[in-house]
């Protein structure tokens, strides 16, 4: 799943507002008693699912009729910043917690009536709040988590993870599964947030953001240790160095099968399901324990109204029938790579890939779920924070000075917002 939007594109929302008009989608007329209203997403893997939704809508709604329109992740934030600031935005349009108090700030999105989140795992819902209120209403749930390639634990005779594992357990089988005469390595490490090192940093005592949002925790020594967890295994060789994730996504690197475990989202599943010989050699555990804690960053989309459309009162419905239990039990069913978001309705989506043990990832996983961190201008420090990261991964610098460094630019970006 994505969810960054480019800089430039996300600091110039805040400018936005005054320009805005009305949706573009022309859209009936609510006197004549019929309502067209637009539904922008960007992943066409989740069309099937979207298209089953607006029809269930549109059968207890017959006045309203919901368009759907999917624009590419790599067009989607400068499509909508464009619209947006000619005020043609969608209605209802797919939001992230990394950019949606921007949006909130610019005005662009209405506040959403909070009690319709009532049910939802807070960890999710409070990405979306800003300013005291509710933003968007989240739909669907990514969770990070463990992929093991059974055929390399079998051959190495080691027991596959479990939600008991917990660091010391992840080192220690990263080497006894790295075999150089065969170019495998016993985990792949790349330079990711959610599911690698922003975890870890929390796992061990750490943390991003303060909790007021004012602050960097990268400079906290747990928070370095969280980082040197990783920078740890590909200094020993027991994961690839940084460069071999230039050209390569690791999801294409683990289903090569030269590599023993993958810090990978739950929501690859249905990738991976669709190669019946990577369905049968790989599996999922929940993510392990740090020495401080156990916890899980968890993200969410979630649909926003837009603050100028024609029909806010049809639009709200919509958006909040999406995070109701109908809706979400039918994203649940269509087995995508969607995971509906309301505790209970999650059976569809693991009866769709039978043999991996995602209800035991879900089940170990949510309890301990966080909120991922974010500030109003959170792509500004991210960039800090990504370019500044490469060297650590790379070797070329300490990780201790990379982190300090870290949080000193971003006290500066934060102390601006």
């Amino acid at each position: 799943m994505r969810f960054r939007l480019p800089l430039a594109g996300l600091l110039g929302l805040a400018v936005l507002a005054a320009g805005c008009g009305t949706s573009g989608e022309p859209g009936g007329s609510a006197a004549s008693g019929k309502v067209a209203i637009s539904y922008a997403i960007w992943d066409k893997n989740d069309q099937a699912g979207a298209e089953k939704i607006i029809a269930a809508f549109q059968q207890v709604n017959p006045e309203v009729t919901v368009k759907l329109e999917i624009t590419p992740w790599d067009q989607y934030w400068t499509k909508l910043q464009t619209v947006a600031s000619g005020g043609a935005a969608p209605d209802v349009f797919w939001m992230n917690s990394l950019n949606v108090r921007m949006y909130a700030k610019g005005g662009i999105i209405a506040p959403i009536d909070a009690s319709k989140a009532e049910g939802l795992p807070d960890a999710v819902v409070d990405g979306y709040r800003y300013d005291g209120k509710l933003y968007a209403l989240p739909h669907n749930v990514s969770i990070p988590a463990l992929w093991y390639d059974k055929k390399i634990f079998d051959a190495a005779g080691l027991d596959y993870p479990t939600a008991d594992w917990t660091w010391d357990d992840v080192t220690a089988t990263a080497k006894k599964l790295t075999d150089p005469a065969k170019k495998q390595f016993g985990i792949l490490a790349p330079m990711w947030d959610q599911g690698g090192f922003y975890p870890t940093m929390i796992q061990a005592g750490g943390h991003v953001l303060s909790p007021d949002g004012k602050k960097s925790g990268f400079d906290d020594p747990a928070s370095i240790q969280g980082l040197e967890f990783w920078t740890g295994m590909i200094k020993d060789k027991v994961a690839p160095v940084a460069e071999v994730y230039t050209d390569t996504d690791p999801i294409q690197l683990f289903q090569s099968g030269k590599y023993g475990m993958y810090y990978g989202g739950a929501w690859f599943a249905s990738t991976f399901w669709a190669n019946p010989e990577i369905r049968e050699r790989i599996d999922v555990a929940p993510l392990p324990k740090g020495p401080s804690r156990e916890a899980v960053i968890l993200l969410g989309l979630a649909n926003a109204v837009s603050a100028k459309s024609k029909h806010p009162a049809e639009s709200a419905a919509f958006a909040e029938f999406v995070a109701a239990e109908q809706a979400q039990k039918i994203l649940s069913d269509s087995g995508g790579g969607a995971l509906s978001l309301r505790p209970g309705t999650q059976d569809g989506w693991y009866k769709a890939f039978p043999s991996f043990h995602l209800k035991e990832a879900y089940d170990a996983s949510m309890p301990h779920g966080v909120p991922y961190p974010a500030s109003l201008n959170t792509a500004q420090w991210q960039d800090v924070q990504n370019r500044l990261l490469a060297d650590a991964w790379s070797g070329k610098r300490p990780v201790a000075d990379v982190a300090k460094e870290i949080a000193a630019q971003m006290n500066e970006i934060l102390a601006e917002e």
